[in-house]
């Protein structure tokens, strides 16, 4: 009986599978998403089936002989994104399919097995790697960027740095926080960019103003920080770093957290906390160098490779701690530090924050979406908000000792739209419109005349940029850019300063009222901004490449350069703009030379930059107030000349040796007064030799050493200043550079599988082995106490 009833079945099953319908097709054609031409070749992979198939030299291909039922196709291509469909069959299935070809890959670079884009082809571009943002999770921007030659930084103390590129910072270089370009009173050296950089994936470091995209007042370069590409996949990662360093006592810990899902949506975050009490010299305490970090930013959104849309959310806020014995009263006691081997204030350690010091709060906000469309291209738009909140505290007695003598908050509002055409083969074309505005809102509550006035401020930019490969060998591009800067501000003057700066007779259009010791005016300018860049990069063969680059920009004077009047507090010093100062033009011709092959690589960038009407500020002399005499700081300009060389060498011995070399110099010169331009860096020399064994827990070890010359080219601009307490006249030597050190540095790592899908990365750092005391050139408080002394730092990485 049971022997018959599985031959019915048996019988029942067949005659089913006679009876169903198996002579279904799925039949397309392949087509470039871009430019619409059928990719021959491409393979076709029928998962149910196992069965492969192509397409032929149209682009067509046909799967026969199947079933009703569900099927999962996958169509790739060796140069194409691989593509999964999934198909209903209940008749005959056609459809055109679209392949992405990577265009895009004019701009790819490969790292470590991810891939990240360049935003240049033929400028001067490096990229920071996330390893060494990891391994420095509790530094500064400025600090990290250090590690690209050429690359420095001008400190006031340890805390607040802001990057040099090539010998220029502040507004000429722009900083780019995921897509979004940084707004945060970025104007004077005191004034140190907002960032936690642990949000980054990698960091772009461009030299002159290629980037046109971004803006075209980025005459010495661009930082492009850049969050991790978002995979496509069902997945959920963390990462939690934990540090504690010596010198201060200070330790920092950051965790973030992402999920990803194969439909495309993401969601993600990060959260991070630092601090350090007074930091340490090696013979004395650095008193009131403490600060407090704390920092988080979300980010969430839709990504395919036809349409996504992302928003995005950052906040930090920092409170800094300026060192005491930077604080002066006057000329004297400034004369007093300069020649003082000690700071006039040398107190036990303390972890307390005191006037004088900054508070400030950054709050950044993003909404950006894309579309693509078949045979031609994506379209992009964004708009971003930021508001920048700065506090600066002075020493003050009485009912003003807790209220702030610098109270300024920023808003910015930013729109941008961005089309790129990848249709035409080897051209990619991209052109866009971009605004913004600002208002900036200076607190008259603070009882202390406003250095920076209330203002208004609106901008409009226009470009367009076209990449190509001219052949296997040559790339090039071309872009050019439009800005139109617009500032209103009102800004109350002394009368006294008012005619002693002439604006009587050049400015008198602008007084709004005039109220006997003080003129309201309301300065009002208009700038109109040009710039190209181009360039072309020669592969000569697979080892030497060559690239040629020119870039003309034009950046308009900045607020500060243009209003201040007054006594800068955190600065100890009167500052003088000068509403006269029109635009910097810039002319910069770069040119490289890359080899490398299996052992040895070197890279050489060389540049000149001529700058005409470059803006500095340089001192003029003395001026009595009710406080005192303070030295006098005044706006002006100069036609400049930099030149400079950055080198930068790796050669790798074998497997487990390698070795790295970086230099740079630059001659800066002031050609109307004959003069070195001032705060140049002086040469600087950067060795470390590496060593890593993969069989002892990935074991890595590098020994770093760093020389720093003395800089020989300065402008000396000492001055002599009367003491009232000796009657006597003073030489004031704010120009003497101090004299050249070296530093040796430490570092070495392991990671150790934890948990069943968990990493940990266990790093110890040296810096300062040897405890050398030392003043940098360009950190501002050189004139009042030595850098830094030794500091270990012990770092756990656990990745999940």
């Amino acid at each position: 009986m049971k022997h018959c009833v599985f031959i019915i079945a048996v019988f029942l099953l067949g005659f089913t599978a006679v009876g169903q319908d198996c002579q279904l097709t799925i039949s397309g054609k392949i087509q470039d998403f871009h430019n619409g031409e059928p990719i021959v070749n491409a393979t076709i992979y029928n998962k149910n089936t196992e069965t492969y198939t192509t397409s032929d030299l149209e682009g067509n291909f046909v799967i026969e002989n199947l079933c009703k039922g569900s099927y999962q196709i996958t169509i790739s291509h060796i140069s194409c994104e691989t593509k999964v469909i999934e198909i209903d069959l209940q008749k005959d299935y056609r459809n055109t399919i679209y392949l992405e070809h990577h265009v895009e890959e004019l701009d790819a670079v490969h790292v470590e097995g991810s891939t990240i884009t360049k935003q240049t082809v033929t400028g001067q571009e490096t990229l920071v790697k996330k390893d060494i943002i990891d391994n420095n999770s509790a530094a500064n921007l400025g600090d990290i960027v250090k590690h690209v030659t050429g690359v420095n930084s001008i400190n006031t103390g340890n805390e607040i740095v802001k990057p040099v590129i090539n010998g220029l910072h502040s507004s000429r270089v722009l900083i780019m926080n995921n897509g979004v370009r940084l707004e945060n009173q970025e104007w004077g050296i005191e004034h140190a960019p907002n960032i936690d950089v642990n949000v980054a994936n990698s960091i772009s470091v461009i030299k002159g103003s290629s980037a046109l995209a971004y803006g075209s007042d980025a005459i010495g370069g661009a930082i492009i920080l850049e969050p991790k590409s978002v995979a496509v996949k069902d997945t959920l990662f963390g990462k939690t770093i934990a540090g504690f360093q010596t010198n201060g006592r200070g330790f920092n810990i950051n965790s973030s957290l992402a999920k990803n899902y194969a439909s495309g949506w993401f969601l993600n975050g990060n959260l991070g906390y630092k601090q350090n009490g007074d930091l340490k010299a090696p013979d004395y305490y650095l008193n009131n160098t403490g600060s407090k970090s704390y920092s988080g930013s979300f980010q969430s959104g839709y990504k395919s490779f036809e349409k996504g849309f992302e928003v995005y959310a950052n906040y930090i806020d920092s409170e800094i701690g300026i060192l005491s014995a930077s604080h002066i009263g006057n000329t004297a006691d400034l004369v007093a530090a300069i020649n003082s081997p000690v700071p006039l204030i040398s107190e036990p350690f303390s972890n307390s924050i005191e006037s004088p010091k900054q508070d400030v709060s950054h709050l950044l906000a993003k909404a950006s979406g894309y579309m693509r469309f078949k045979s031609f291209g994506k379209v992009s738009f964004q708009y971003d908000y930021q508001s920048n909140h700065r506090y600066e505290y002075d020493k003050r007695v009485g009912a003003d000792r807790d209220k702030p003598a610098v109270d300024l908050k920023l808003q910015t509002h930013s729109v941008k739209g961005d089309v790129q055409v990848d249709k035409l083969g080897n051209y990619l074309i991209n052109f866009g419109v971009s605004g913004r505005y600002q208002d900036n809102f200076a607190n008259a509550d603070t009882g202390v005349r406003r250095l920076i006035p209330d203002y208004t401020k609106y901008d409009l930019g226009l470009y367009g940029i076209i990449k190509s490969n001219f052949s296997d060998k040559l790339t090039g591009d071309l872009g050019f850019r439009y800005d139109l800067n617009h500032i209103d501000a009102y800004k109350y003057y002394r009368e006294s300063r008012w005619i002693e700066r002439g604006y009587d007779e050049d400015f008198s259009d602008i007084v709004i009222e005039d109220i006997g010791t003080q003129i309201l005016t309301n300065p009002v300018f208009t700038y109109h901004n040009f710039a190209i860049s181009t360039g072309l990069m020669f592969e000569l063969n697979d080892n030497n490449t060559f690239k040629l680059n020119y870039s003309l920009s034009s950046r308009p004077p900045n607020p500060s350069e243009l209003f201040s009047e007054g006594l800068h507090h955190s600065a100890a010093r009167i500052e003088l703009g000068d509403l006269r100062l029109g635009k910097e033009t810039s002319n910069r011709v770069g040119l490289s030379y890359l080899f490398d092959n299996d052992t040895f690589s070197l890279t050489l960038d060389s540049y000149f930059n001529r700058i005409n009407d470059f803006i500095f500020i340089k001192p003029i002399g003395t001026e009595d107030t009710n406080r005192g005499a303070f030295p006098v700081w005044e706006y002006t300009k100069t036609d400049a000349n930099l030149i400079g060389l950055d080198t930068n060498l790796d050669y790798y011995l074998n497997k487990a040796f390698s070795f790295n070399v970086k230099a740079s110099y630059i001659y800066g010169q002031n050609l109307d007064e004959d003069l070195p331009l001032i705060d140049m860096p002086s040469f600087r020399l950067n060795s470390s030799v590496f060593y890593s064994n993969d069989n002892w827990n990935g074991f890595n070890a590098s020994l770093n050493y760093v020389f720093v010359a003395e800089q020989s080219r300065y402008p000396d601009y000492n001055f002599e200043a009367f003491i009232a307490s000796t009657g006597t006249y003073e030489l004031v030597d704010i120009s003497t550079p101090p004299p050249a050190y070296n530093l040796f540095n430490f570092q070495a790592d392991m990671t150790f599988d934890v948990f069943k899908k968990s990493k940990l990365t266990v790093l110890a750092r040296i810096d300062n082995i040897f405890n050398t005391s030392y003043r940098e050139y360009l950190n501002r408080l050189r004139y009042f106490a030595d850098d830094t002394g030794r500091n270990i730092t012990v770092q756990l990485q656990l990745n999940y």
